[in-house]
Order: structure tokens, then C-alpha cells, then sequence
């Protein structure tokens, strides 16, 4: 009897110890990152069951402007978040004075500029209305696409990520630019004609159905510093839940899938 005792006494033990180390193995943290919706959430929901893989329960909370993430950061209501550029990054942090760091450079989004009349770039007719983002981070890439495509000039020395309308040193086709415009409404004036040229964010261009590659007139070059980042406050940038996101987003075969994906539309970086 004692011998039968002892037996389930171990049996028992045993048992006990395989139920804690299977829970200890199963154990997930959970993370939660605000995005853009497209692309951003869509890559990120790509990547949640590689993430699951690797103990990191990945929560995805998605924003449709530019200024929320930034607050449900430094309010904690996320843990990181994926959306915007470098250049607004950093204007962000200087007018705030958010304490964030960027954690990882993930991919670019060249911008477009769309034309429902104007088929050729040799076609923009003198005094052509150009509409434009409201956000002055913004600005310096538009003027880069007009610059690269010849259709103005702006002053030497100036860095094209802090070009302003008040740089243009030359316009030979006397372009106006109307930069009132909400991003987030940049498409419905495209749609609505209320200019010759949009300069449509790829992002909110995919939301509506727009391909830049295939639809607009002209399209932001692959060497801009305009890059989308992953960013956190500076206290959490060691945080290496968020460390193994970044590693995952820059994994080959999802970069491979981010491009096919988007055609070319999303160019992934590392």
C-alpha cells in the first residue's frame, strides 16, 4: 500500500509539473500598436501569427488621422505606434515635446500626384492649382516631385525634408499650391476636381482604390527620406517585445510579401 502511495504521490507530482511548464510555454505578452489602416495594419495583421509564435500577443488599434496615435502614446492608451514618417516624427516631437524614439525605419509610401484631365507631365497647363496636404512636414516631399519632374526649383542649401512654398525659386508655369487641405481629405478633392494635381499620401490613395504606381501622374522616387517607422517613448525603446516586432517587420520573406502585396506602391526598408 505504501508502495501504491508513494506510486501516485509521484504520478501526481509529475503531473503537476508538465501542467506548470506547459503553461509557462504558452504564456503571451500582449503588446498593442496603433496604426494607420493601410498599409500598415494590414502588414501588421500579416505578421500577428509569426508574433504568436515568438510569446508576443499583438492587439492592432487603427487610426484614420495623424494626430491620435501620438496622444494614445504619450497618454499609454498603446505601446507603439506605426504610421508616420520620419520628418513628421521628428516635427511632432519638436512641437510636443513627446519623449519618443523611433525604433525602427519599416517601409516608404511614395506619394503620388494624381490628375483626372492631365495625362502627361508636359501637358500641366500655365497657372495649374495644385492641392496639398495642410501638414508642413509634407511639404518638402510634394516639391521634391515637382523639382525631380523639372516643373520648379528651390533655393540652394535648403533640405528638401524642411522646404517650404516660400523655397520656390523658380515656376515657370506659374503653379499654384494650395496646402489647406486635410490629408485625410485629399482624396475626396481628387475626386471632386478641385484642382489640376492632388498630392495623395499612398496610404489614404489604396483606401480609395487608387494604385500610385499605375495611377499617378507623377510619383515620389524611391531615395526619400519620407520612410514610416515604428515609434515608442524613449523610457519603453528597450521594451524587446516591441524590439521583436521590428525584427519580424524586417524579415525577408515579409518584406517579399509587402511588395508583392502592393505592387511596388509600399517599398519595405530595413
Amino acid at each position: 500500500m505504501k508502495k501504491i502511495g508513494l506510486a501516485i504521490l509521484i504520478i501526481s507530482c509529475i503531473t503537476f509539473l508538465a501542467a506548470c511548464g506547459s503553461g509557462s510555454a504558452e504564456k503571451t505578452d500582449k503588446i498593442k500598436i496603433g496604426a494607420s489602416p493601410t498599409p500598415h495594419a494590414e502588414i501588421l495583421e500579416h505578421i500577428k501569427p509569426e508574433l504568436k509564435k515568438k510569446g508576443i500577443d499583438l492587439e492592432i488599434v487603427k487610426f484614420d488621422d495623424y494626430v491620435l496615435p501620438n496622444k494614445a502614446l504619450e497618454n499609454g492608451d498603446i505601446d507603439a505606434n506605426y504610421f508616420s514618417t520620419v520628418p513628421y516624427f521628428n516635427l511632432q516631437k519638436k512641437e510636443n515635446g513627446y519623449k519618443f524614439s523611433n525604433v525602427g525605419a519599416i517601409h516608404l509610401e511614395p506619394m503620388g500626384i494624381y490628375s483626372h484631365k492631365i495625362k502627361k507631365v508636359s501637358d500641366i497647363p500655365n497657372g495649374a492649382k495644385v492641392v496639398v496636404s495642410n501638414v508642413p512636414s509634407e511639404w518638402g516631399r510634394v516639391l521634391n516631385i515637382f523639382v525631380k519632374n523639372n516643373l520648379i526649383k528651390i533655393k540652394s542649401g535648403v533640405p528638401i525634408d524642411k522646404a517650404t512654398f516660400d523655397d520656390i525659386t523658380e515656376n515657370p508655369k506659374n503653379l499654384v499650391f494650395d496646402h489647406s487641405v486635410d490629408p485625410t481629405l485629399l482624396t475626396s478633392a481628387y475626386e471632386n476636381n478641385e484642382g489640376d494635381l492632388v498630392a495623395i499620401n499612398s496610404n489614404f490613395a489604396y483606401e480609395k482604390g487608387l494604385n500610385p504606381v499605375k495611377d499617378s501622374l507623377m510619383i515620389e522616387q524611391n531615395d526619400s527620406p519620407y520612410v514610416n517607422i515604428v515609434a515608442t517613448k524613449t523610457s519603453n525603446k528597450d521594451n524587446k517585445d516591441i524590439k521583436k516586432i521590428v525584427e519580424v517587420l524586417h524579415e525577408s520573406k515579409v518584406q517579399k510579401w509587402i511588395k508583392e502585396k502592393w505592387g511596388g506602391s509600399v517599398v519595405p526598408v530595413n
